[in-house]
Parts: C-alpha cells; sequence; structure tokens
C-alpha cells in the first residue's frame, strides 16, 4: 500500500465531479436518505449519518442542502425504498472492478451496468470473483498544502483515534483504519480541524494491474465513464494503476 499515491485520482475525480456536481449530489442524497432510514435524522446518534455528512462537507455540499436532505428523509421513511446492490466483474486485461449500487428498480441497473461493462469490452462476474482481491478500509486523504500540522502530530493523533496506517506521499497523507474505526479516526481529526479531501469506507486493491496498451485504456474508461454517468451507481472501486 505504502508509495501508491491516491491523490492524484482523488483530484481527478473531484475534478470531474465539479463539472457535475449534480450527479456527486444525487449520490449523497441517497446516502443520506438510507442513513436516516437505518439510524434515524439526528447525527449525534447516527455514526453512519455523521460520515456521509463529513464526506458531503468533503465535496462542497452547502449546510442547507445537507440539512434539506435530511429532513426529506425524515419525513418520507415510508418512501425510501433504495436497495444497495453490488456487482463484480472484469475489465481489459483481467482488471478487477466492483460496483456498488442504491436503486429504486434492479432490473435497470443491472441492465445498465452490464451494458457498461460490455462496450468496454469486459464483463460482470459472480459474486466474490474479484472482491476477494481488495480489503475494506476506512481511508482519509490530506492535502499536504492544506493542512499546516506537522506530519508527527498528525500521525499520533490518527493512530492514537485508532487507525492503522499513516502514509506520507509527496503531496498528501493518507491514513487508513479498519471499518469499524473509521468514525472515530475521521472525528479525531474533525475535532483538530484538519481539512480532508476525502474520508470513506472504501476497497483498497491488495495488487494493481497496469494497462499498456491504447486500446486497453480506452475500453477501461468507457466502463468507468458509463458507470459514473449512472445515477443508480454510487461507487466504483477498481485496481487498475492509473
Amino acid at each position: 500500500m505504502s508509495g501508491h499515491s491516491k491523490f492524484a485520482n482523488i483530484k481527478h475525480k473531484k475534478e470531474k465531479n465539479d463539472a457535475a456536481k449534480g450527479k456527486i449530489f444525487t449520490i449523497i442524497g441517497r446516502e443520506i436518505a438510507v442513513a436516516v432510514k437505518e439510524g434515524g435524522p439526528d447525527p449525534a446518534n447516527n455514526s453512519k449519518l455523521r460520515d456521509v455528512i463529513a464526506k458531503a462537507k468533503a465535496n462542497n455540499m452547502p449546510n442547507d442542502t445537507i440539512d434539506r436532505g435530511i429532513k426529506k428523509a425524515a419525513g418520507d421513511l415510508g418512501s425510501v425504498n433504495y436497495v444497495g446492490i453490488t456487482y463484480e466483474g472484469y475489465g481489459p486485461n483481467g482488471t478487477a472492478i466492483i460496483v456498488n449500487a442504491l436503486t429504486d428498480n434492479k432490473n435497470r441497473t443491472a441492465s445498465n451496468v452490464r451494458n457498461a461493462f460490455t462496450k468496454g469490452g469486459g464483463n460482470v462476474g459472480t459474486t466474490g470473483c474479484v472482491s476477494y482481491m481488495f480489503d475494506e478500509k476506512g481511508q482519509i486523504i490530506i492535502d499536504k498544502e492544506e493542512c499546516s500540522m506537522d506530519a508527527d502530530d498528525l500521525m499520533m493523533i490518527a493512530l492514537d483515534a485508532g487507525a492503522d496506517d499513516f502514509v506520507e506521499e509527496e503531496d498528501s497523507f493518507e491514513i487508513l483504519t479498519a471499518p469499524a474505526d473509521f468514525s472515530a479516526v475521521r472525528e479525531a481529526l474533525e475535532a483538530e480541524n484538519i481539512p480532508m479531501v476525502s474520508a470513506e469506507v472504501t476497497m483498497v486493491p491488495q495488487n494493481y494491474v497496469e494497462l499498456t496498451n491504447e486500446d486497453d485504456i480506452k475500453k477501461m474508461n468507457k466502463i468507468l465513464d458509463l458507470l459514473d454517468e449512472d445515477d443508480d451507481v454510487q461507487s466504483v472501486y477498481h485496481n487498475w494503476d492509473e
């Protein structure tokens, strides 16, 4: 894991999302709805909702939009019927791809996801076919330019709060946690007013696959772009070394 910076990729994603904020706000809005349905509208008593709010703030979602989303979800508890589904499959040259979706129409989502894989020369596999190649981790990325704290002090705060690993890259810090410890670590950093570029529970590849063939790179981008355009798709994880 050490030495493999995620910051460029996250900046790339955020720049893409900045051009289509509606998409990321739709994604987070659904996550808010599900979190409220599962644990209630009070963030103080709902750690999942606190994590989604932190993700919303990291993506520059206005506070009033977050509050409206929580109130709407609390008022529509009976009509929140999103179902979480995970798809696993292969892209060009055996790259592994995991797709998480929240949908109110499983058939539509399954069709769209299969179509994205097919158009990029990949295929959807069975449950478990690639997830064993990833570790579920809490991952927090901090931009060095935005953080005034000394690296050693930052590391101690993270480790004392329960982090598993602290990696210093050229332009960023990466903090990894067990999923169960993620909220406590994120909240410890938040209490110190440390700005986070990204803070979420994610799937971290154990190994990365390089694509050297130009056609394979185009196909992989095709899959990722089509999945990114689908409103039902919440997150996509892959082991392509971009």
